[in-house]
C-alpha cells in the first residue's frame, strides 16, 4: 500500500432519503478525515463542490444510478449537468441487460457516451459492473468493453443491487484490464480488515460509508 488507506477511500452517501444536513456532514467528515472524495447522487452535487472548493477533496457524482437501465443520451445529459455543477469524478452503472443480452455494441456505446461528456470537463469515469449479477466471464467482458470505451475505472457494486464487493471479483477485474485502467471495491465493506484485503487484490479505491470507522480502527 502506497499511500494511507484515508487516500483510497470514496466518502458515499447516496440513499435516497439523505437530507442536506446529512450532505453537509459528510463533507466535514470528508475535509476532517482526508478522504479522496465524496460521493453522492448528482442532486448534491453543487453543494459538495461549495463546501470542499478550498480543499483537494473531490466531488464525484453518481449517474444512471443505481439500475444502469436508462438510455445513453439521458446518461450522457446528467454527467454534462453533473461535471458542469462541479463534479471531478462520474460513477455510472453499465447497461446490465444489453450485457446479459451480449448486445456489445450498446454496451460500449452506453459507456462512451458518458466518457465523452466527461471527458469534455476534464473528469473521469468509473463503470459500475454491479457484479452480483454477473457471471465470471460477463465480469471479464464488461472490463474489456469499459476499457476499450474509454474508462478510467471498473467498479464492483452500486451498494443497492445483489451483492457487494468480493475479493474474487476484484482480483478477476484487476488481471482483465490493463495497468492504465483501476479498480475500485464498493459495496458491503465496513470494516478496516475487509479495506485492505480489497486494497491486496488490486483495489485503487474504496467506496464506502464507513470510511470513519475504517481509519479509526486499531
Amino acid at each position: 500500500m502506497d499511500k494511507s488507506i484515508n487516500k483510497y477511500i470514496d466518502h458515499t452517501l447516496l440513499k435516497p432519503d439523505a437530507t442536506r444536513a446529512e450532505i453537509v456532514k459528510l463533507c466535514e467528515e470528508a475535509l476532517e478525515y482526508d478522504f479522496y472524495s465524496v460521493c453522492v447522487n448528482s442532486r448534491w452535487v453543487p453543494l459538495c463542490k461549495s463546501l470542499l472548493k478550498d480543499s483537494d477533496v473531490k466531488v464525484c457524482s453518481v449517474v444512471g444510478f443505481p439500475l444502469g437501465a436508462m438510455s445513453k443520451e439521458a446518461k450522457a445529459y446528467e454527467t454534462k449537468i453533473a461535471c458542469l455543477e462541479g463534479a471531478g469524478e462520474v460513477d455510472m452503472v453499465i447497461d446490465i441487460g444489453s450485457l446479459k443480452s451480449k448486445d456489445y455494441d450498446s454496451v460500449k456505446d452506453d459507456i462512451k457516451s458518458v466518457v465523452d461528456a466527461a471527458k469534455e470537463y476534464g473528469a473521469i469515469v468509473k463503470v459500475i459492473l454491479e457484479t452480483g449479477l454477473l457471471t465470471k466471464e460477463e465480469i471479464v467482458t464488461a472490463c474489456e468493453l469499459s476499457e476499450t470505451a474509454g474508462a478510467a475505472f471498473v467498479k464492483t457494486s452500486t451498494g443497492f443491487g445483489h451483492g457487494g464487493a468480493e475479493l474474487d471479483d476484484v482480483k478477476l477485474m484487476r488481471k482483465t484490464v490493463s495497468k492504465d485502467v483501476m479498480v475500485k471495491a464498493s459495496g458491503g465493506i465496513r470494516d478496516k480488515k475487509t479495506a485492505l484485503d480489497m486494497i491486496d487484490a488490486g483495489a485503487d479505491r474504496i467506496g464506502t460509508s464507513s470510511g470513519i470507522k475504517i481509519v479509526t480502527e486499531l
